[in-house]
């Protein structure tokens, strides 16, 4: 009997197979119609509890489509919705907008909040500054973005504003999605308080996304690797069947396996709510962006010079794996939470940690 996860699958790879992967332009910024097929399919709620306004489910049923969406290239804001910003969003007690509208999140910039006194009530806030790489930005409807309160005051406020009144500077990463800037206007919008804890589980949630999306879109890689090296043949036989290009696949394969096993116990930790979540993402982020590397290249190499052109499909993951390795915190980043994570409980404490960890 297929399980949940292997319905949700296969409903998202149906709708995939009507939207084959292009790129992306400033005309064409994103999969306008993957979204509105998957917004009618209720896959865009998924995860999210259906009270809230969301599809109901677990978040391996969100896991599981943006797993999908990732190694199908699928331009839509899915993982930034259904992993970090809504999430946040309810553990901020904040309303959901409607998951049929794309929602992104923000936290890198310089965005402070100050209590607002537009007499609507509490839990609103102005919003000055200017939030920076933000995912989607010019394409998402609704923002949820993490800004320093006044001073004195520990922890970060979450708030949600509507971007349509927001021009969005046009930036994109390496394989073409929106990376925009977003000036905010001073504008009073809902808002809650986050406490230190909770505020570096939503950039945690966001790096684990990013390693969640590469570890998907380096599977794919790979299989499409072991296929081409299988069919091509050179001096008579399958590239497959020479032992440079066997010790080329191995490599890669244990490159993605290592990355699939620390971004799954990320993941579990993070559903159990166990403290060690944010230090099992980091490791999950670390070792997803080191396999980035190993597996686009060898991939690259395999495929030759087919492989380097923009009618073949394997610059589509490979453009966004080289993207997302820094998106959310670059190995660098999560290597220090990760060091600091292991060290904090003294001497003794380490191999513990370590063995809980990795």
């Amino acid at each position: 009997m297929a399980s949940d996860q292997d319905l949700v699958v296969e409903t998202v790879r149906e709708i995939l197979a009507g939207h084959e992967p292009f790129v992306l332009t400033a005309e064409q910024p994103w999969d306008e119609g993957l979204w509105a097929d998957l917004a009618e399919a209720g896959l865009t709620g998924v995860g999210l509890p259906e009270e809230a306004g969301g599809s109901g489910g677990e978040l391996a049923d969100a896991v599981a489509v943006v797993r999908t969406l990732a190694a199908g290239a699928g331009a839509v804001p899915v993982a930034e919705q259904l992993l970090v910003a809504a999430p946040a969003l309810l553990v901020g007690d904040l309303d959901l907008p409607s998951s049929e509208e794309p929602l992104t999140v923000a936290v890198d910039g310089a965005v402070t909040a100050e209590p607002s006194d537009d007499g609507d009530g509490p839990g609103r806030f102005t919003l000055t500054g200017t939030a920076v790489d933000v995912p989607w930005a010019g394409v998402a409807r609704h923002v949820a973005v993490l800004a320093r309160p006044p001073a004195g005051i520990e922890g970060e406020v979450l708030a949600v504003l509507d971007t349509a009144s927001l021009a969005a500077s046009r930036a994109v990463n390496l394989a073409g999605e929106p990376r925009g800037s977003l000036v905010l206007d001073g504008a009073g919008v809902p808002g809650a308080l986050l406490s230190p804890a909770q505020a570096g589980l939503v950039r945690a949630r966001y790096a684990l996304a990013r390693a969640l999306q590469i570890s998907a879109a380096l599977e794919q890689v790979l299989a499409w690797t072991v296929q081409y090296a299988g069919e091509r043949v050179q001096f008579g036989r399958p590239l497959g069947r020479f032992q440079a290009i066997q010790v080329e696949l191995a490599q890669m394969a244990g490159e993605v396996t290592a990355t699939a096993a620390l971004v799954d116990a990320a993941v579990q930790a993070l559903d159990r709510g166990e403290d060690t979540a944010v230090l099992a993402t980091a490791a999950a982020k670390v070792r997803a962006g080191a396999a980035v590397e190993v597996v686009a290249k060898l991939a690259h190499q395999v495929h030759g010079a087919i492989g380097f052109t923009q009618e073949h499909r394997l610059h589509h993951l490979t453009r966004r794996c080289w993207s997302w390795r820094d998106e959310g915190g670059s190995e660098l980043v999560w290597s220090r939470v990760l060091g600091a994570g292991l060290l904090a409980g003294g001497g003794d404490d380490l191999w513990p940690a370590l063995t809980r960890v990795v």
